[in-house]
């Protein structure tokens, strides 16, 4: 645990668990290197260029389909160095030059030490704290891999005498559950309600005003969004709250503001968080998702070009974006586009 979080805590805790996820993630995001291999964890954008590829041309296809309209707001929520951006734009450059042409990219990052970092990858790219400050005044396309995820969870407890707010406090032996304030059974879901002691819900409420944020701007402004990140589809019990040190798993609490911390997405509750604005498609598999909008042919046209080494290297990404027992059926797709814009590529033509 980070000196700093450790001092607050002492000094004012018990903390509820989101406010101090909070605190933890900026702290993380400012004082260190996450991404690849000398980080904690690898995501998508840095297994393979194929990754921001697909998605790239997944937002030229649905912009043409749209009629083309320009000019056009390009937005990634969380984009880390930068890596999946610079390879969209550079597969919307090929594939849409008008699109490209039409387009400025806007990241949503508080982190000085990220965009600098960002920087480098797209120069051109403008910076927000958050959504709000996006402009308005032409259609958006927005990606999110990774984001919600890390956003600050409440979790849930259900004790003997009915459900806890989980809050964190530091005791003498570290830091610990404290279970001492009853929940508002109005934020659990009917069907968890009798779940036997010890079983644990969460709600990202900060993921579902994101999702409920970007669907009232694309209902407004036109446009679509891609949110991609590992979760399921609720309601459930299970504690998801998970931390990332040096690529291995770690203590969750133990760590705060040293290591990744993130939990699993209900993706169904982000679907209706955005639903009641916008049309929602999804959540599909990330395997699925990326197989029908192209990437065992990307892969074949790369590994064709490419030296023996490096086909056994591209076929490897290939198969652990998309096998079921690597990324592709954990990590979850979820689209939403303006109510006047055409069917997505990659899901079921069924709504959520």
């Amino acid at each position: 645990m980070s000196p700093e979080i450790a001092d607050l805590l002492r000094r004012e805790g018990p903390l509820p668990l989101a406010r101090v996820m909070a605190i933890a993630a900026d702290h993380y995001y400012a004082t260190r290197e996450p991404f690849g291999v000398a980080g904690d964890f690898v995501t998508a954008p840095e297994i393979s260029q194929m990754f921001g590829e697909l998605i790239g041309l997944w937002l030229a296809d649905l912009w043409l389909r749209a009629g083309s309209p320009a000019p056009v707001i390009l937005a990634e929520l969380g984009p880390g160095r930068g890596t999946l951006m610079a390879d969209a734009l550079r597969a919307i450059g090929r594939a849409a030059p008008a699109l490209r042409a039409a387009l400025s990219v806007h990241f949503i990052e508080k982190s000085p030490r990220l965009r600098t970092l960002q920087a480098k990858a797209v120069p051109e790219a403008a910076w927000h704290d958050d959504l709000s400050t996006l402009p308005t005044d032409a259609p958006l396309l927005l990606v999110a891999n990774e984001f919600l995820d890390a956003l600050p969870l409440t979790q849930f407890e259900r004790v003997e005498d009915g459900w806890v707010m989980r809050r964190v406090e530091l005791t003498s032996r570290g830091p610990r559950w404290d279970r001492s304030v009853g929940a508002n059974l109005a934020f659990l879901p009917a069907e968890i309600r009798d779940s036997p002691p010890g079983s644990v819900h969460e709600r990202n409420f900060g993921a579902e005003q994101v999702a409920a944020a970007v669907a009232r701007r694309l209902a407004a402004q036109g446009g679509a969004a891609l949110f991609i990140d590992y979760g399921y589809s609720g309601p459930a019990t299970g504690d998801t709250l998970q931390a990332l040190k040096g690529g291995r798993f770690a203590d969750a609490l133990e760590t705060l503001g040293e290591a990744d911390i993130s939990a699993h997405v209900d993706f169904a509750a982000i679907a209706r968080a955005a639903a009641a604005h916008a049309r929602v498609f999804g959540p599909q598999p990330q395997g699925p998702f990326l197989q029908a909008i192209g990437l065992d042919d990307r892969a074949e046209a790369l590994k064709r070009l490419a030296s023996l080494e490096r086909r056994a290297e591209i076929e490897a990404a290939r198969v652990r974006l998309c096998a079921a027992g690597a990324m592709g059926r954990l990590f979850q797709v979820l689209g939403i586009v303006g109510r006047d814009w055409p069917v997505p590529a990659g899901f079921p033509t069924l709504q959520a």
